[in-house]
C-alpha cells in the first residue's frame, strides 16, 4: 500500500527546502512531493506539526555480529537504531572474525536483511585480521557490498602501509576512514591527559595521540588524492588541522560524536567506566572547538560510535573497564537539545550532519535527500517531545551511556525505511529490510 505523509514541515539541505508539504510514497521511493496530495487508497500520517527529514545515518555503529553478540546483535543493533530515528547504520569491522573478506561481508548483510528493521552497510578491514600489514582486497569487498574501508579500533600505524591503502582506494573511488591514534604516545593511558587525569592518579592519552595522526592522514590524502575521513575527531588541533586541510582541497570529511561536542573530562572524576571512550573525553577547549567546527561547517557528519558491551564488561572498575559508550538512542534528543534549540546550530545544520553529510561522504546517492526518485526512508521529528535518557527502557543491549537520566526535548517519534514504518515498532518490523536498498550490499 502507497504512504501519504501529511503536512510535514519538510526538512531537505540538498534542495534548500523548509516548508509544509505532502508526501507521497509508491514501492519503497518518494513518488511525489506537493502541497497538496490526493490518494485516497493511501496509508495516511498526519505529520502536523511535526518535522519530515531524510532518514537519518550513522555512519560508525559496533553491532559486534559476528562473534560478540553478547554485547549486540545485529537485530538488536537495528532496532536500537530505529528508535533513534536512524534509517542506516554503517557497521564497522573490528567483528570476530574481522570483515576483512568477501565472505563476512555477505554473512552480515544476510543477517541484516533478515533480521534489522534498517538499512546496514557494512564497512570492510583495511588490513587482513585489522593487523595492519597486508592490505585487503579492496575491489572484492566492493563487489561483496562494503561501502568503506577502516581498521577501526585498531588505527592504521604504519605510515607507508596507510600511504599504499589510500592509493588502493583512491584507484577504486573507494573511501578509508582512520581511528587517528599513535598508540605510542597513547600508552596504557585510560582517559584524556591533563590536570583530571593527574589529580586522580590516571594515566592519561595526550591530545597529540590524535593530532599527529590526523596531520598524517591529512597528508598523505593531499599527496596520493584519496579520500580519507577521521572518525570521532576530538581535538581543538585536530579540528583546526581538517579546516585548513580542506580550505587547500584536500578531499577529508570528518565526524565528530555527541559524547565530544557535550561532555569534557570533567565528567571522568567519579571514576564511573560509562564515562570511559576511545578518544578519551578531552577539555572544554576541545569540545568548545569541535562545537564551533559543527556550526562552520568544517564537520560533515555526527557519529555515534556506538559501542555497546555486557555490564559484566563495564563493571570491572575506570581502568580494567573497556573504551566505548552506546548512543543510537541518544544521539538525536542530545544535538536537536543542545545544539538546535540552543540556536547553535540551526535545524537544517542538523539534518546535513545526520543524514545528508553522511551520504555525501559515503556516496549514497539515493539517500540523504526528499526528491522525487530518492528512496523513502524518513525520520519524524517532534521538537517539543520532552525525553529523559533511561538506559532500562534501551531496546540496545548496551546500557553503557553517559547520559543516564539527562532531560532533553526533541526526539525522533516515527522512522520509514523504503515506505514502512519500522518505529514505532510493529510485529513484522523483525523481517525489516535490513541490507543496502535494491541489491543488498550496493550503494544506492
Amino acid at each position: 500500500m502507497d504512504l501519504l505523509i501529511r503536512n510535514g514541515r519538510v526538512v531537505d539541505p540538498e534542495s534548500r527546502t523548509d516548508e509544509t508539504l505532502d508526501i507521497l510514497v509508491a514501492d519503497g521511493r518518494i513518488a511525489s512531493l506537493g502541497p497538496r496530495i490526493e490518494a485516497p487508497a493511501a496509508r495516511t500520517i498526519d505529520a502536523s506539526r511535526l518535522v519530515v527529514v531524510p532518514g537519518l545515518i550513522d555512519m560508525h555503529v559496533h553491532l559486534r555480529e559476528p562473534g560478540l553478540e553478547a554485547k549486540e546483535t545485529i537485530a538488536t543493533g537495528g532496532r536500537a537504531a530505529a528508535r533513534g530515528g536512524f534509517t542506516s547504520v554503517c557497521a564497522m569491522p573490528n567483528t570476530n572474525p574481522v570483515n576483512d573478506s568477501p565472505g563476512v561481508t555477505q554473512a552480515i548483510l544476510a543477517e541484516a536483511t533478515r533480521s534489522s528493521p534498517v538499512h546496514v552497510f557494512p564497512i570492510a578491514a583495511v588490513s587482513k585480521g585489522s593487523k595492519g600489514d597486508e592490505l585487503v582486497d579492496m575491489a572484492a569487498l566492493l563487489e561483496a557490498g562494503a561501502v568503506a574501508f577502516s581498521d577501526d579500533g585498531r588505527p592504521v600505524a604504519g605510515g607507508r602501509f596507510m600511504r599504499r591503502a589510500l592509493e588502493s582506494a583512491k584507484a577504486l573511488g573507494a573511501l578509508v576512514i582512520d581511528h587517528c591514534e599513535d598508540r605510542d604516545l597513547a600508552g596504557d593511558g585510560v582517559m584524556n591527559e591533563g590536570e583530571v587525569s593527574r589529580r586522580l592518579g590516571l594515566p592519561g592519552i595526550p591530545a597529540s595521540a590524535e593530532e599527529v595522526m590526523v596531520a598524517r592522514d591529512l597528508i598523505l590524502a593531499a599527496e596520493t588524492g584519496a579520500r580519507v575521513h577521521i572518525a570521532h575527531l576530538s581535538t581543538r588541533g585536530g579540528a583546526l588541522a581538517l579546516r585548513a586541510a580542506k580550505e587547500h582541497g584536500v578531499a577529508a570529511s570528518a565526524e565528530v560524536t555527541p559524547h565530544h561536542l557535550l561532555l569534557t573530562e570533567a565528567a571522568v572524576g567519579g571514576r564511573d567506566p560509562d564515562f570511559k571512550m576511545n578518544p578519551p573525553l578531552r577539555r572544554s577547549e576541545d569540545a568548545a572547538a569541535l562545537v564551533l567546527a559543527v556550526a562552520a561547517g568544517v564537520i560533515d557528519a555526527v557519529a555515534t560510535d556506538h559501542a555497546p558491551h555486557t555490564p559484566e564488561e563495564k563493571g570491572r572498575g575506570f581502568e580494567r573497564a573497556p573504551f566505548g559508550v552506546v548512543g543510537l538512542e541518544t544521539a538525536v534528543p542530545l544535538v536537536l537539545d543542545r545544539l538546535v534549540q540552543q540556536g547553535i546550530i540551526s535545524l537544517t545544520r542538523f539534518v546535513e550532519l545526520f543524514s545528508a553529510g553522511p551520504a555525501r561522504v559515503l556516496g549514497l546517492r539515493t539517500k540523504g535527500r526528499i526528491a522525487v526518485g530518492a528512496d523513502a526512508d524518513l525520520t519524524l521529528l517532534n521538537l517539543a517531545r520532552e525525553v529523559t535518557v533511561d538506559k532500562r527502557a534501551f531496546v540496545s543491549k548496551g546500557r553503557n551511556t553517559p547520559f543516564e537520566g539527562w532531560k532533553l526535548r526533541g526526539s525522533a517519534v516515527m522512522t520509514i525505511v523504503g515506505g514502512k514504518v519500522v518505529y514505532p515498532f510493529e510485529d513484522a518490523v523483525a523481517a525489516g529490510p535490513g541490507g543496502a536498498a535494491g541489491k543488498p550490499g550496493k550503494r544506492g
